[in-house]
């Protein structure tokens, strides 16, 4: 095996990777530890990058705490100012990061380029509108007239972000925005697959002006730095698999600290006898082949009404046989190799077993070593029943299964199998119809006429999954709101509520009940 992938962007010379490595917290340990990932596009080692220790872990929090004091004393509009110029940079400079998000996990680049959207379309959002969500707000008080009471919002303290190698940017730092805003401090673990994409996104906060223990980056082992952040921090926010969902969630409960999870799905996409076969295929080729199908929202089970099942067919085929599969830094393909061998190995075995019980292979089922070690075709399967792991197990691959359903009742209840709940997909002529559809629908999202991007793209709406698809939502109110405690602030201008001093208790029980029948009377909550 070479030393280095002979894809390292040309730019990434030994001084400015050195600038990027600088930003791993290692204050105890000193970096001795280093894990290098294996880049994608050549299985080869990309760069050695420190490793953290769990007392790296306990001391970058402990300096987050103190600098969160100091952070949370900031007006929200100058830590808006901060995020802000980091938009801008982010923009600007754009094509860096991009090279990264592609060297080290795969993606083709226009995939690489929604996480620049997705980001900086949330980063504005809550620039500007964050405030709205986290104002003091009044409320009814106890006693109207001689009392009143307000609701505030208060930062967490320490917020811990586990984020993965599918989208290290987007999700390593779209959580985080709304984290600092609210007042919080962060310690974010960096996936051992793409740590330089977020060690880029720290550094260029820097230069906007973040202080250096707001945001702090750990990296290492997985199970071993995420307990210890998980161990550490005040809130935890999660995004990966649901199996390691259940620890962190189970660990966090030990401590009684919050968390916000979004975790695995099995999507799924329904095609109503009015919808466009065309329309419906073009947006089910989108949605299941973006990002190599290495996408939590991506859809994995397409359901047909087979009034339009042939047609739909046909041009789904049409559509991925249309997927211009391959690797490169250029714009040049749609569908880039999978991010490592564990992925080509579990998409290669959904495919098999499925394969040998029955089903059939309509498109692609092979993996391209000619192209790339991970490149693996765009796949459709039919005949896929329940026994299957493809049908109800996340392969987290650009596979997807067709099911032939006779009406809406029965695709449905194909939809809502399994446990899972994250996103899914309607397309239909009547829109009316379907968002009536999208409510006995068990999930987090539901697109109509888009294949998966549509929801999570509205950045002022919540996105989450129900069932095993996770707890908590980013995005929207919920999304900043989930980074705070609320706190009621109680006033009262009498003193003391309750009986006068030496009045009978039975005077002021009387007093209270006739204040209810009032109440009760005037319509007053």
């Amino acid at each position: 095996m070479a030393d280095v992938s002979a894809y390292r962007p040309a730019w990434l010379t030994g001084a400015r990777l050195a600038s990027l490595r600088r930003w791993v917290a290692v204050p105890v340990s000193g970096g001795d530890g280093t894990t290098t990932a294996i880049a994608p596009f050549d299985a080869r080692p990309a760069v050695p990058v420190p490793a953290c220790t769990p007392a790296d872990v306990e001391e970058a929090v402990a300096r987050s705490r103190i600098a969160q004091q100091r952070w949370a004393e900031l007006s929200y509009a100058a830590r808006a100012e901060v995020v802000l110029r980091f938009h801008d940079l982010l923009v600007e400079r754009q094509d860096e990061v991009l090279d990264l998000i592609q060297w080290e996990m795969g993606k083709a680049r226009f995939h690489a380029w929604q996480e620049v959207l997705l980001l900086g379309n949330v980063t504005r959002h809550y620039a500007r509108h964050g405030q709205s969500y986290l104002r003091d707000r009044s409320v009814r008080p106890a006693i109207p007239v001689v009392t009143r009471a307000r609701e505030l919002r208060l930062p967490k303290g320490v917020v811990g972000i586990i984020s993965p190698w599918n989208y290290p940017l987007y999700l390593g730092v779209g959580d985080l925005i709304p984290a600092l805003l609210a007042g919080n401090t962060a310690v974010g673990k960096a996936d051992e697959q793409t740590p330089l994409t977020l060690l880029w996104a720290r550094a260029l906060m820097a230069e906007a002006g973040l202080p250096e223990h707001v945001w702090q980056v750990v990296s290492g082992d997985g199970p071993v730095i995420g307990s210890a952040v998980a161990d550490t921090v005040d809130h935890l926010c999660f995004t990966g698999s649901t199996a390691t969902g259940r620890l962190v969630a189970e660990r966090a409960a030990r401590r009684l600290i919050g968390t916000s999870l979004e975790l695995g799905g099995k999507n799924p996409l329904i095609v109503r006898a009015d919808a466009d076969p065309d329309m419906a295929a073009r947006g089910t080729a989108e949605a299941a082949f973006a990002n190599s199908g290495q996408m939590c929202i991506h859809i994995e089970r397409v359901i047909v009404h087979e009034d339009v099942y042939g047609a739909f067919t046909a041009a789904l085929l049409a559509a991925t046989s249309g997927q211009r599969l391959g690797q490169g830094f250029g714009y040049d393909y749609d569908v880039g190799p999978l991010a490592g061998r564990a992925q080509l190995d579990r998409v290669e075995a959904h495919v098999r077993d499925a394969v040998a019980k029955g089903a059939t292979v309509l498109a692609g089922g092979r993996a391209r070593p000619d192209i790339g070690p991970y490149a693996y075709q765009p796949t459709v399967l039919a005949d896929v029943t329940e026994d299957m792991d493809v049908c109800l197990g996340e392969t987290f691959g650009p596979v997807i299964a067709l099911h032939r359903v006779n009406g809406d009742a029965a695709a449905i209840a194909a939809a809502n199998l399994g446990r899972h709940g994250l996103s899914a997909s309607i397309f239909s002529a009547n829109t009316g119809e379907a968002e009536a559809m999208a409510r006995r629908i068990r999930a987090g999202a539901v697109n109509i006429n888009d294949g998966a991007g549509l929801a999570i793209g509205t950045v002022e709406a919540p996105m989450g999954g129900r069932g095993d698809s996770g707890l908590g939502r980013r995005h929207g109110a919920e999304g900043i709101r989930r980074f705070t405690d609320a706190q009621t602030v109680a006033v009262s201008r009498l003193g003391p509520v309750g009986p006068p001093p030496g009045a009978r208790a039975e005077s002021f029980v009387t007093l209270g009940n006739r204040q209810l029948r009032l109440l009760r009377r005037l319509g007053i909550r």
